[in-house]
């Protein structure tokens, strides 16, 4: 991947093999519509926290969610805070001849940013929804619909795209000179996440959401 736009901040400037890197948007937005796991970082008032969670994306904005009572939904109550989120794909574990040269091929977004409360009822609920959608394609149509209280019980933040980067690796172990040639094993360990048989409905039964999901993280031939 090439940088195809200017970094959109110094926090989003890729330092370590900035070749790797890629700031459009477009591409952002594609691979952050193909996750749904997330990590976000934020300083809580016991320190550094860093909380897995699923997300959703609504034009140029992540939207993520948690409980009312959450350090997160508490600490943004009164503020916006910076947080750094981050998605990641692990496509294969790249064996060198030498310890040292071992990797990952990967894809990664990071994105910097204020985290803010979502206060607009209208909003959340749109936010949720996609939220949802972003794992199980479709799904948010097939649930019983959705209670007013649900939605309030509910904690949800926005964050803008405006400080994102991707940065993926790709290919074969990159070997030390006096490595190549030598006995021993390198290559790569191909990595993909797989959905298992839904339990406990028969194939029959299963909703189109829950079809396109398996579809989705089926099993590469």
């Amino acid at each position: 991947m090439t940088t195809t736009v200017p970094p959109a901040s110094a926090r989003t400037t890729l330092k370590r093999h900035p070749e790797r890197g890629d700031h459009d948007l477009g591409a952002i937005r594609a691979f952050l519509d193909s996750q749904f796991l997330c990590h976000f970082a934020f300083e809580g008032p016991e320190g550094p926290l860093c909380i897995p969670t699923c997300y959703g994306r609504i034009g140029d904005v992540l939207y993520l969610h948690g409980a009312m009572a959450s350090r997160i939904m508490v600490a943004t109550r009164a503020r916006t805070i910076p947080v750094c989120v981050t998605v990641t794909r692990v496509d294969g574990v790249v064996v060198a001849k030498s310890a040292f040269h071992h990797s990952l091929n990967f894809a990664s977004v990071m994105i910097h940013g204020g985290a803010e409360a979502v206060t607009d009822f209208e909003e959340k609920a749109r936010a949720l929804a996609a939220i949802t959608d972003q794992v199980v394609p479709g799904r948010w149509d097939e649930c019983r619909p959705t209670k007013d209280a649900e939605i309030n019980a509910t904690g949800v933040l926005r964050l803008s795209l405006s400080e994102a980067s991707l940065k993926a690796r790709s290919g074969a172990p990159i070997e030390a000179k006096e490595d190549e040639g030598g006995p021993q094993w390198s290559g790569v360990i191909p990595m993909s996440l797989v959905a298992g048989r839904p339990d406990p409905v028969a194939e029959r039964d299963l909703p189109p959401s829950v079809a396109t999901f398996l579809d989705r993280f089926a099993l590469p031939s």
